[in-house]
């Protein structure tokens, strides 16, 4: 992300972002989230403080002049209420949903962590008492077996073989959407893939047979010559001959879903990760092995599955029906 263009924010938060985009490497997607939570925070105390008047078009209030001085000013009674403020309307009555509410106070806390820990600015950490807003208990939607079946069986035409592959490490491998697209072809191997997750953690995901076969079977079309020069690693090639984008796969997998007569709005590329996620559970695997499959840095992220205990990072591969199923088997 290039931080260069961002200037609207305190001197303090650009540093709390450049810490987390250059020592903690993570990704462009979460530091605008830190950056768009607390800047909402901040507007939303100059709002609840009267230092602006209340009529001020809420993106226009000024927080370049937010200081160390401001920071230890704030009340955890007024990060509670920040939790569900709706910057829509300063009067406005809507509140956020539970998942936005999570990831705003996470925000905080790291923002607090950072000046409280790294930067020793503060003395105490108020948001350690801040609680986390509850999340309703769902399990995440995924498809039955015999539904991956025929989602499988969709895929034909020009591009059969590179879908039918991308579907299999979605389904079999449970990757997200922009690992599977930053693939190279030097990142396959004889039974897995290195995959660079979250926050550029490197790790390595099996495969069983028929995730290979389909692996082999797409190399064996691919079409080289026609390839963008800077693309000729990438593993997954769109019909511009460049790298896919997710956007791409996206598109692909909803055409699939229909073709399979599935409700593709229900169904997405993350929706087939947790899809791969239960069908290893429900075949015998550990929670602590599916963890690193997925690539969660926290178990808990894992355990909206199940509670199981007792596999290994192969034997998650390995139980996954999908994976050890060859094309041939379900034509």
């Amino acid at each position: 992300m290039n931080l260069d263009r961002i200037d609207d924010a305190p001197d303090i938060l650009m540093e709390f972002l450049e810490y987390h985009s250059t020592v903690r490497g993570h990704s462009d997607k979460t530091i605008m989230a830190y950056y768009t939570d607390l800047k909402i925070l901040f507007r939303y105390l100059k709002i609840r403080r009267h230092i602006v008047p209340s009529n001020t078009p809420f993106n226009e209030i000024d927080i370049t002049d937010v200081d160390i001085d401001f920071i230890k000013s704030i009340k955890i009674e007024e990060l509670y209420r920040y939790q569900s403020f709706s910057p829509e309307s300063v009067n406005s009555s809507n509140t956020l949903a539970a998942a936005s509410r999570c990831r705003r106070t996470s925000s905080v806390k790291s923002f607090f962590n950072y000046i409280v820990n790294k930067r020793h600015l503060i003395d105490k950490n108020i948001t350690q008492e801040l609680d986390m807003p509850k999340r309703p208990a769902s399990l995440p939607k995924y498809l039955e077996e015999n539904e991956c079946e025929r989602l499988l069986t969709a895929c034909e035409g020009k591009f059969e073989y590179r879908d039918y592959a991308i579907l299999m490490l979605f389904i079999s491998c449970g990757l997200r959407i922009s690992e599977l697209c930053s693939l190279n072809l030097t990142d396959v191997a004889e039974d897995h893939v290195r995959v660079i997750g979250k926050g550029n953690k490197e790790r390595i995901v099996f495969f069983a047979d028929g995730c290979r076969e389909a692996i082999d079977d797409y190399l064996a079309v691919r079409d080289n010559g026609k390839i963008n020069e800077k693309d000729r690693n990438a593993l997954f090639i769109s019909s511009v001959n460049r790298r896919i984008t997710p956007r791409g796969v996206e598109q692909m997998v909803e055409k699939k879903l229909l073709m399979a007569g599935l409700d593709a709005s229900r169904y997405s590329p993350h929706k087939l990760r947790h899809t791969a996620a239960t069908l290893m559970l429900k075949n015998g695997v550990d929670t602590r092995a599916l963890q690193e499959v997925l690539g969660h840095s926290n178990l808990n992220t894992t355990q909206i599955y199940t509670h199981l205990d007792n596999a290994s990072l192969h034997e998650a591969a390995m139980a996954n029906p999908i994976g050890r199923m060859k094309k041939k088997d379900i034509e």
